[in-house]
């Protein structure tokens, strides 16, 4: 039954204590440009749309959040303590012992709910359970999960994870992006497509406002050795992340730490009128204040994974006192209540007027308060809190089957394509144009262009090393760099993902296709400069087959370099073995070893360095061309190193080293679908 306007809706409270509905006018309640915009949760009330003789002047902006009743029942998760080894470590070799380690239950049958238009906080001591629970409400646990976690009656789904905003602990954004940026580029990925260009925008302009960053829009975000925005903008910049798609249940892992009481109040102030507007509000918080505490509606304390408490927040502190636990002084409630989460019960001394822990201190006697307080929940709430989540129907038949209505993605390939470009070159621009690394460049190209000064063709040795050299340095120094590119991203994708902001694809092809100006700058200018400098083959063809060829071999070489950082997502690992790799390959290259033995002379035939050395020469020198020897003139084609790597079959050498272009980038992309979120 939907109440007309005006029309109160009855509210009954249970045996537990819980509402059994809520106010339909919290849902209808306008909270700013947060409140109704999002156009992909909701169903359109068509009065509210501007409307003239042509029709609607704008698209819809009163819609409402879907309705989200949450609740898990009988949750209980462990981890695997087995050690995460690989067939190269050889410390884990023989050891049989560790595999038969025993999993770890982090969470044992918690049970409780939420529903919209409440804000509930899970509180406990550092271990207790909160994150995990958190990461396993928002569909991101990867241990051994049991029970049930039903989302307005329906397990977890693609649908539920796009009107979910999950705000972690750790501020995970790009660093060399603005407020701003950050919030618009958020917007154009996550809005749905129905919104033009211009509201999305507005749309960020408005969270901007609504959290008070006003002041700091056009300042960039910051890292550790790069000066941004403070600790509590930034929290609020995550926050806002999540706010514009105004999700219909919202999780926040410890969205206060390290914020001062007014900053810390203000967030939860915001979460509070969110929470109003109809959406359901989970969060995770340590130690609040007095005054933070008496803004949830409902509680959850946890100690070592086991329910101490759960219910309405009002109603904890008499809930405590009446299994024998109760302050003998003025105290916040938060601190009180986590106090007994570590098993402390504080007494006053009544002799000094000073607080007393000695026999509380001993763990003997915290095991004995934390089992009467486990015991105290078994026998006195969880029958109550059980039946309070069956009899939970908060939800209409038309919300129910909304929520069984496929969400489509926000935006379309394209659009995420083309937003993700130019928010990777501008986040990455400073990385690749620094001046330590253009200084690197620059001055080993000019130094190459010295040491082979204007040299000459009949000096056919000084050029090939040459040319060998512009091989190798250019296949070592873009797999170096692409190597850091997943593993120092690997948190961003993982929470994007998690998120359904983008496809996989489109960030992907972005991060590849915004990488070509930005990694073919540099070289570019350095073979110039070597090019004419060296006094290598005067002629515009030569120089342009050259500068491709050296070109080619660094898209191949950023390749395996994307390759092995996906594959590993570890850097140290993986430059160790892009150091191996890249060695064996620069023996292989033609070069240095004219006589390769039979069982190991395949190798070169899996080196790009071999490839692209031998299609250099080729740009240089032709078959029937002659250098200075001692015996007169002699054929280039009859100079060893030439000899072994050959003037002939370019069309195979190109074709291979197209095979592992395209292949790299596959296997890294294969790599990336495999990562664990």
């Amino acid at each position: 039954m939907v109440a007309q306007e005006g029309e109160q809706v009855p509210v009954s409270r249970d045996a537990g204590g819980e509402e059994a509905d809520y106010h339909e006018s919290a849902r209808e309640k306008n909270f700013g440009s947060i409140k109704n915009f999002s156009k992909e949760n909701w169903t359109v009330d068509m009065e509210t749309i501007p409307m003239d003789e042509n029709g609607p002047v704008r698209k819809a902006q009163s819609e409402r959040p879907l309705p989200i009743n949450l609740k898990f029942e009988e949750v209980s998760y462990s981890v695997s303590l087995k050690p995460q080894t690989t067939w190269w470590d050889y410390k884990s070799w023989g050891s049989k012992m560790a595999h038969n380690a025993p999993d770890k239950v982090i969470l044992h049958n918690i049970v409780g709910g939420v529903k919209p238009g409440e804000m509930l906080a899970m509180m406990g001591p550092s271990g207790s359970g909160k994150t995990t629970l958190l990461n396993i409400l928002g569909g991101r646990g990867q241990g051994n999960l049991s029970g049930n976690i039903l989302y307005n009656d329906m397990p977890y789904d693609k649908g539920m994870k796009r009107r979910t905003g999950f705000v972690t602990q750790d501020d995970v954004l790009y660093a060399h992006l603005t407020v701003k940026e950050t919030l618009v580029y958020a917007a154009l990925l996550r809005l749905p497509r129905e919104f033009t260009k211009q509201e999305k925008i507005q749309r960020a302009e408005d969270v901007i406002t609504e959290l008070g960053l006003e002041k700091c829009k056009n300042t960039i975000i910051g890292g550790p050795f790069l000066r941004g925005v403070s600790g509590g903008e930034k929290k609020r910049v995550s926050i806002g992340h999540e706010m514009l798609i105004d999700p219909s249940l919202l999780l926040l892992d410890e969205p206060t730490s390290g914020l001062d009481s007014t900053i810390a109040l203000k967030i939860i102030q915001t979460l509070q009128d969110l929470a109003k507007g109809g959406r359901t509000v989970i969060t995770t918080i340590h130690q609040p204040s007095s005054i933070i505490f008496h803004m949830f509606d409902k509680l959850l304390l946890l100690s070592d994974g086991h329910i101490l408490y759960y219910g309405h927040r009002s109603e904890a502190m008499s809930y405590f006192a009446s299994v024998g636990f109760s302050p003998s002084y003025a105290t916040n409630p938060a601190d009180y209540l986590l106090d007994l989460a570590n098993g402390i019960q504080h007494h006053i001394d009544p002799a000094g007027g000073e607080q007393s822990f000695s026999s509380h201190r001993k763990a003997n006697k915290s095991e004995d308060i934390l089992k009467t307080l486990r015991e105290a929940y078994v026998s006195k709430q969880l029958s109550q809190t059980r039946a309070s989540m069956a009899r939970s129907t908060s939800i209409t038949a038309e919300e129910r089957r909304a929520s069984r209505e496929k969400v489509k993605w926000p935006s379309t390939w394209w659009e995420q394509f083309s937003v993700l470009t130019v928010r990777g070159m501008k986040e990455r621009r400073h990385e690749v144009f620094a001046g330590l690394r253009i200084i690197q460049v620059f001055a080993i190209s000019l130094v190459c262009g010295l040491l082979w000064w204007q040299s000459s063709a009949d000096n056919i040795g000084d050029q090939a090393g040459l040319l060998f050299f512009v091989s190798t340095f250019w296949g070592f120094f873009p797999i170096f760099s692409s190597i850091f590119t997943f593993p120092t991203e690997r948190q961003m994708l993982a929470k994007e993902r998690a998120s359904g902001m983008y496809r996989l694809t489109a960030y992907f092809f972005a991060r590849t296709v915004g990488d070509l100006p930005l990694e073919l700058v540099l070289p570019t200018l350095s073979i110039t400069m070597i090019y004419w400098m060296s006094g290598l083959k005067a002629t515009a063809g030569a120089f342009f087959c050259t500068l491709a060829t050296v070109l080619f071999n660094v898209l191949v070489s950023q390749g395996m370099g994307l390759l092995l950082g996906a594959a590993m997502m570890d850097v140290k690992k993986a430059t160790t073995l892009a150091s191996v790799i890249m060695m064996t390959f620069q023996l292989a290259g033609g070069y240095f070893v004219t006589n390769t033995p039979a069982f190991i002379g395949w190798v070169k035939y899996i080196s790009f360095t071999y490839y692209g050395f031998k299609l250099q020469l080729a740009s240089q020198y032709s078959k029937d061309q002659t250098y200075a020897c001692a015996t007169g003139r002699c054929r280039i084609v009859d100079y060893p190193t030439v000899q072994q790597v050959g003037l002939d079959r370019m069309g195979i050498a190109v074709m291979a080293m197209m095979i592992m272009l395209f292949g790299f980038r596959f296997l890294a992309y294969m790599a990336l679908r495999n990562m664990k979120k």
